[in-house]
């Protein structure tokens, strides 16, 4: 079996996978939602400190599989520094005492293998990644060999719906409670610029929308104070428009080439207008679409310890001296 540890950002993550049959024999989260969303964001400090009393509580709970492990696989990047390096130091250590190889896991790698998680591969796909941090296309023929072919100028589609929720002080994360209240608002009520509409590139930006938004917030605060109704309609009418910027974008990717196989992945793909839109884009293409359970759409050790088999397979493995930490990268 192979230990995976997950704590790229705000989610404490364990999981144990059986090598041989692909089962997820053990998985565990702890989120730190509830204590970020008094910020309205994550805080790097505060999750690496919550990280080192997570982790420990839920690696107790797997002790009974430690004669059976095989390897130790952690996440290095990419995420925040102060983060990673809590779930990194575990699995150093845990190599070292258990005398076990490491494999270091790219995050981003872990978002498309969810869609794997106690299935083979299939390969290839063309994958929409949106998260919090991340929205980009990518090209997947295998775990080596994988493409960028867009990415965002600015801020991601994720982010962007955490920041319109700060702007209205909704909480944190912004996603599900932006979404819930759209749901109940008047998309057609305020018409949001769609962002790079005129742009021929397949490329992303959410900062024009996030400050459309935000003087349209100052303008009827101008007035008089929100009330419910006036959040709903932002709300619908954000969401309406970042999700109608992706599939500009995808529908001018489909025009070059209909991809055989396509994906949606990352934390934000839980996003039911996306999920919806894009379902009905592969079904007029005749696109077989691949989307990851819910449950493992945001970050998790399963998606992770699902790479780790496909690395150990090859005997790609690091050593604790030369494991590194990286916040950002731009190659897979």
């Amino acid at each position: 079996m192979i230990l995976s540890i997950e704590s790229s950002c705000d989610d404490s993550s364990i999981a144990i996978t059986d090598i041989e049959t692909k089962k997820l024999v053990f998985h565990k989260k702890i989120s730190q939602e509830l204590q970020h969303s008094v910020y309205g964001g994550v805080v790097p400090e505060l999750a690496a400190r919550l990280h080192v009393e997570a982790l420990p509580k839920i690696l107790e709970e797997c002790k009974e599989y430690f004669p059976k492990l095989k390897a130790i696989a952690v996440t290095n990047a990419p995420g925040l520094s102060v983060t990673l390096m809590e779930g990194v130091t575990m699995a150093k250590a845990l190599s070292v005492s258990l005398n076990l190889p490491l494999i270091a896991v790219n995050h981003l790698k872990g978002h498309i293998y969810s869609l794997f998680i106690e299935k083979e591969e299939v390969f290839p796909t063309t994958i929409l990644l949106v998260s919090g941090g991340h929205t980009q296309i990518i090209e997947a023929n295998s775990l080596k060999d994988m493409k960028l072919i867009a990415s965002t100028m600015d801020d991601s589609f994720g982010e962007s719906f955490d920041k319109v929720a700060k702007m209205m002080n909704l909480g944190y994360p912004g996603g599900p409670i932006v979404q819930e209240k759209g749901l109940k608002g008047d998309e057609n009520r305020f018409d949001f610029p769609v962002p790079l509409r005129q742009s021929p590139n397949i490329e992303f930006s959410y900062s024009g929308l996030k400050n459309a938004v935000r003087m349209q917030i100052e303008k009827l605060e101008n007035e008089k104070p929100l009330e419910e109704q006036d959040i709903c309609d932002v709300c619908a009418s954000f969401e309406k428009t970042a999700v109608a910027h992706i599939m500009q974008k995808l529908k001018k990717l489909f025009k070059t080439k209909v991809p055989k196989n396509f994906a949606i992945v990352g934390g934000a793909s839980a996003n039911i207008r996306l999920r919806g839109a894009i379902e009905k884009l592969c079904q007029e293409k005749r696109c077989k679409l691949y989307l990851s359970e819910l449950k493992y759409c945001s970050d998790n050790a399963a998606m992770i310890g699902r790479v780790a088999l496909e690395q150990y397979k090859v005997k790609d493995f690091t050593t604790i001296e030369e494991i590194d930490i990286q916040s950002r990268i731009k190659e897979f």
